[in-house]
């Protein structure tokens, strides 16, 4: 549990929004530390929505439908924080974020096991034809046979994208007696007796089943494309756990339609329904040999639990002690408190000289700096000052009026 600590800011001033269903876990979190002012959103809000909504907000959970414009950015005065209860942060304008001083913070690790337990499922389903069985038991048709069944063990998975959920998915492969393979364009130690290949198309044209696991960027933007299908070994799996963008899923139907490929499971989507009981629509409807479901892969109770803890603890942490350990925006700062001072937090455009007039204007007032860190990044610097208890407001005054200040913050 969070200590509960006195803050400059009153807690009960500080507002926090929690949008698309984030875990209670979160909530509870900020709750148990004196945060009152939480209000938790089950949906998703358009830009025009959140505009409206995030005037006072001063920390914001979303998690991937939430599209955060540099709009809203603009319009989020008081925003200091942006946790997103996911992997990615592609749904984040990182750019705008970052020249605004707003931390953006995401939980990388926390459903790896659930995404690559689904990726696995998924393999025994779509290679045994569990989803044609299926559907003809339902519509009353007895489909008995073993014909283009087969088992996990023995074959090959193509791994694509070998990172935290790659490698996990690596691991419970091998435990099934699978073949592993696997391209990165990032060198990677391999684990247990994967092995690593040159290209894309080397692993796909070995792999019986291929998964794929890279972020969404304009390099991996259909990265599967009907160049790179016609390379799939045939009647080999396609899965797609990762992101909406990496697959043409024109292409992908084409191929399953031809019989290049004998079987796909797709989780994402280029475009997604903002909220439950909305309408759907994908080129992949209506074949019987491909799994779609909607992008539940770190959707289990423990990585929803995970995550809540993750993302929260990171907030409340920058929130609280100006922590900005895994921030995708601020430079990553963790400088530990320090009895007997105040804390303050200045962000500003990374141009020189700001810390040598920062340092100047204290020494000028005859404030005396306890304890001093700053680091940078191409765009923005963040400096963490600890001075003396009876001087704090001054110095907080002369901060603001430093060249270049972008955000400055007292935090107790």
């Amino acid at each position: 549990m969070p200590e509960n600590k006195i803050t400059s800011y009153p807690k009960e001033k500080i507002n926090i929004l929690f949008l698309e269903n984030i875990s209670d876990v979160a909530v509870k979190h900020f709750n148990a530390s004196g945060y009152a002012n939480v209000k938790k959103i089950n949906g998703a809000l358009s830009e025009a929505e959140l505009i409206a909504a995030i005037k006072n907000v001063h920390l914001l959970g979303i998690r991937s439908k939430t599209q955060i414009t540099k709009k809203i950015l603009d319009a989020a005065s008081k925003l200091q924080a942006i946790g997103c209860f996911c992997i990615g942060v592609n749904q984040v304008d990182l750019k705008a974020a970052t020249k605004n001083g707003v931390v953006v913070f995401n939980a990388p690790y926390s459903n790896t096991r659930s995404v690559a337990e689904l990726v696995i499922g998924a393999s025994i389903m779509l290679i045994r034809k569990i989803v044609d069985k299926n559907k003809a038991a339902h519509e009353g048709m007895w489909l008995k046979e073993a014909s283009g069944s087969y088992e996990l063990r023995g074959k090959t998975l193509g791994i694509i994208g070998y990172g935290n959920i790659g490698k996990q998915v690596s691991v419970l492969a091998e435990s099934l007696g699978m073949k592993v393979i696997f391209y990165d364009t990032e060198t990677s130690l391999p684990l247990g007796n994967a092995e690593d290949r040159k290209s894309l198309k080397e692993v796909v044209s070995k792999s019986d089943i291929v998964t794929l696991h890279v972020p969404e960027l304009p390099s991996t933007k259909n990265i599967v494309n009907k160049n790179l299908l016609k390379h799939f070994k045939q009647g080999s799996i396609l899965i797609n756990y990762a992101r909406g963008e990496v697959v043409d899923l024109d292409a992908l139907r084409k191929a399953l339609l031809e019989g290049q490929l004998s079987g796909a499971a797709v989780d994402v989507f280029p475009v997604e329904p903002e909220k439950n009981g909305d309408s759907f629509s994908s080129p992949l409807q209506g074949l019987s040999n491909v799994l779609l479901t909607p992008h539940i892969g770190g959707s289990t109770q423990e990585a929803q639990h995970n995550i809540g803890d993750d993302v929260s603890s990171k907030l409340f942490n920058y929130l609280e002690k100006g922590i900005s350990t895994g921030s995708h925006s601020i430079p990553a700062l963790a400088l530990p408190p320090q009895e007997g001072t105040h804390r303050i937090l200045h962000i500003h455009h990374n141009v020189p000289g700001v810390l040598s007039e920062i340092n100047t204007q204290l020494s000028k007032h005859k404030i005396n700096i306890l304890g001093q860190y700053l680091k940078t990044n191409d765009t923005i610097g963040y400096v963490v000052l600890d001075v003396n208890k009876n001087l704090s407001k001054n110095a907080l005054e002369l901060l603001r009026k430093v060249k270049a200040t972008i955000k400055v913050r007292m935090l107790y």
